[in-house]
């Protein structure tokens, strides 16, 4: 995915680079392009404040997609893909975002059109999805789980 390989370009890191040494890197980059670094060039500043807006957005969905962090959310994503239903979903250049009955947000990642197409024929989405999605595509919750009140 092309948005991927921009923010692991962006970040100097690889496919393969912990948590830990992201988080280094991340710190590194966000010390050297601060604007409050800057002081007496306005156009400059402005320059490292949007670069240093870009490596924010580039750490947060990289974090959100490693493997340690997928490891560590699996017992909750499991108990949504499981036990909620689809409340809402959208799709849009391969990213399938989906809204859950219990209040979590996740996008698939590289979810072909074919695919999306067959959930969308398939009279049970949830089920669908279920089986053919949520298992087998590159994910990164976007929302958390709201307290449900009774």
């Amino acid at each position: 995915m092309k948005k991927i390989l921009d923010y692991r370009r962006l970040l100097g890191v690889e496919k393969d680079t912990s948590l830990r040494e992201m988080k280094t890197i991340y710190r590194n980059l966000m010390k050297e392009f601060h604007p409050d670094m800057i002081q007496d060039n306005e156009a400059l500043k402005l320059e490292v404040e949007e670069k240093s807006k870009r490596i924010i957005e580039a750490y947060d969905f990289l974090v959100a997609i490693a493997p340690e962090t997928i490891e560590q959310s699996l017992p909750e994503y499991t108990e949504t893909i499981t036990q909620a239903n689809i409340v809402d979903y959208q799709y849009k250049a391969q990213t399938l975002s989906v809204e859950f009955s219990d209040g979590s947000k996740y996008e698939f990642y590289n979810v072909p059109a074919v695919v999306y197409g067959k959930m969308m024929n398939s009279g049970a989405i949830n089920r669908f999805a279920r089986r053919n999605i949520f298992q087998e595509f590159l994910y990164r919750q976007t929302g958390k789980s709201l307290e449900m009140e009774v």
